[in-house]
């Protein structure tokens, strides 16, 4: 958020004010993030720091964490600005921040399945912690590793030409120079002349209320134990089948494990997309809830480990590899849709009744980082 001044005191000042106050300090980030991020891109595949970089330092990270901030406020306050021009910068900002995710993305998938897999191949004795893993010793496991980390090297290289590409292209240079008129002014209508208690707070509570309605159709009763296994065996209900290694379902065929999976996992996902416009629209408004800040960490790893067992899954039908192979990956799958669980009953013993209807304005609350 922003530490300058209010031009009006916290009671009086305007939606407008507030919010451009707001749209200015992220845009001059962006602004000032940019060209470190440009200069990562340039420096070599794999250069680019994961978002969750330590301290908010790295040019990329900073970049990815404007761009959210800016097109939440722009979403969730998008009355308060001209139709066209808040449905166009909102596209060009999903445009950026899909091309900004993907390296890191794939960064962090790449250590969490290595990670996972080294554990489960882990040779500890008896006598120590954790004693050896369910892998150990598995002939498997090494051929499984080298195609993890060949098939996601070449999947962030790919990614990082595509970056580089893009953070030099005229598409990026537009963009810029609308963050650099909206460092000025933001193209308000007429409604955001209003205070900012009657107007922004009443807009942050519907994000919380779409949030709370969208919370409410997950399955948490399902999710209420802690790593609960039956995720897999609810796939039998559907019909689900997994394509042999190495091809695709056959036409006509019943849903795939994959499928299945994926249809299981989109609330979810829908809820953490909800739940961080519900942050920044707090942030905007000055109605801040750690507890928020801790379910979106809880529905990153969710999309993460919902992730990587996609990835496990697809090397696990590369043409050619061995059974032993497959078999490692399959239980990497495993363990990673056990993680996804995991999530779901941290969400579900955390998730609190919420209630951001406020009693008064209180002001832009302090900086944020994360």
């Amino acid at each position: 958020m922003t530490d300058a001044p209010m031009t009006a005191p916290a009671s009086t000042a305007t939606a407008g004010e507030v919010l451009s106050r707001y749209l200015t300090e992220q845009a001059g980030r962006f602004l000032r993030a940019l060209p470190q991020a440009v200069g990562e891109a340039g420096a070599r595949p794999g250069a680019v720091p994961s978002v969750n970089a330590p301290g908010g330092t790295a040019g990329t990270g900073e970049l990815l964490r404007t761009v959210r901030r800016i097109g939440g406020a722009v979403h969730t306050f998008g009355a308060l600005f001209e139709p066209g021009w808040a449905e166009e910068f909102r596209a060009e900002l999903r445009w950026l921040l899909t091309l900004l995710a993907q390296e890191p993305a794939y960064a962090r998938r790449s250590a969490r399945l290595l990670a996972a897999l080294d554990t489960l191949s882990a040779t500890g004795s008896a006598g120590e912690t954790g004693g050896p893993g369910m892998l150990a010793g598995h002939q498997g496991a090494p051929k499984a590793r080298a195609l993890l980390d060949r098939q996601l090297t070449l999947a962030r290289t790919r990614a990082h030409s595509t970056v580089l590409q893009e953070l030099r292209s005229a598409r990026l240079h537009a963009l810029a120079d609308r963050m650099t008129l909206l460092v000025g002014e933001a193209p308000l209508l007429a409604a955001a002349a209003g205070t900012a208690g009657e107007v922004l707070l009443p807009q942050a509570a519907r994000a919380v209320d779409a949030l709370s309605v969208a919370v409410q159709a997950l399955p948490l009763r399902r999710a209420a134990t802690a790593y609960q296994g039956d995720a897999l065996h609810r796939l039998a209900a559907t019909g689900a089948q997994v394509p042999a290694q190495g091809r695709a379902a056959a036409p006509g065929a019943p849903e795939s494990a994959d499928n299945a999976l994926a249809a299981d996992d989109a609330p979810w996902h829908r809820v953490r997309v909800l739940l961080k416009r519900a942050r920044y629209a707090g942030e905007v408004s000055g109605r801040t809830d750690p507890e928020l800040d801790e379910l979106d960490l809880v529905l990153d790893r969710h999309q993460e480990a919902a992730d990587a067992a996609v990835t496990a899954a697809t090397a696990a039908r590369t043409p050619r590899i061995t059974p032993a192979t497959a078999y490692v990956l399959g239980v990497v799958h495993a363990d990673q849709r056990l993680e996804v669980e995991a999530a779901r009953y941290a969400f579900g013993s955390r998730w609190p009744s919420l209630s951001l209807a406020p009693d008064g304005w209180e002001g832009p609350p302090a900086p944020r980082t994360a």
